[in-house]
């Protein structure tokens, strides 16, 4: 049997198992002074909390294929400070998810998006489109993917599995 996590990377991400059973959660975050001078704060991937929870996929996935797929960051230098978002929470999540033996691999936002979601949709559609398609295929899991606003890491391990990669 194959199990698969589809990620959603950053800091408004979530994380998605589907095997003999599906779970989905937001990305585990924290908020912390931020490491400018400025009074601000930042958010950050709770480290920790993703170690329990990788941690906890991993004991259930125990004789079974598991499948990683993390999508890939934001990478635009015109959005500085959402790009610097994304690479540290993609480090945070690589360090939990190695520390795991995980395999991972990455795949873009349109690969996934492509197959799972209506042609034509562009910007907020997408996150609607995905919130809307998340509910109907996982009604399970409908409050917690209104409260996030979408089910990306769900359609992307969902995608893998009918891929069947």
């Amino acid at each position: 049997m194959k199990v698969y996590i589809g990620i959603d990377n950053g800091v408004s991400g979530s994380i998605a198992y589907i095997g003999r059973r599906t779970y989905f959660v937001p990305t585990p975050t924290r908020k912390e002074q931020s490491y400018t001078k400025a009074k601000a704060q930042i958010t950050r991937i709770d480290w920790k909390e993703l170690e329990i929870l990788f941690a906890k996929y991993s004991m259930q996935s125990k004789g079974h294929d598991l499948r990683l797929f993390i999508e890939r960051p934001f990478t635009n230098p015109k959005g500085l400070k959402a790009m610097v978002s994304a690479m540290r929470a993609l480090e945070s999540t690589l360090i939990a998810v190695e520390r795991y033996g995980l395999s991972y691999e990455y795949i873009d936002s349109r690969q996934w998006q492509k197959a799972m979601l209506p042609k034509g949709c562009k910007g907020a559609e997408l996150k609607v489109a995905s919130m809307n398609i998340g509910i109907r295929l996982f009604p399970l899991y409908a409050e917690t993917i209104k409260k996030h606003k979408d089910a990306d890491s769900l359609l992307i391990a969902e995608w893998a599995r009918r891929e069947q990669l």
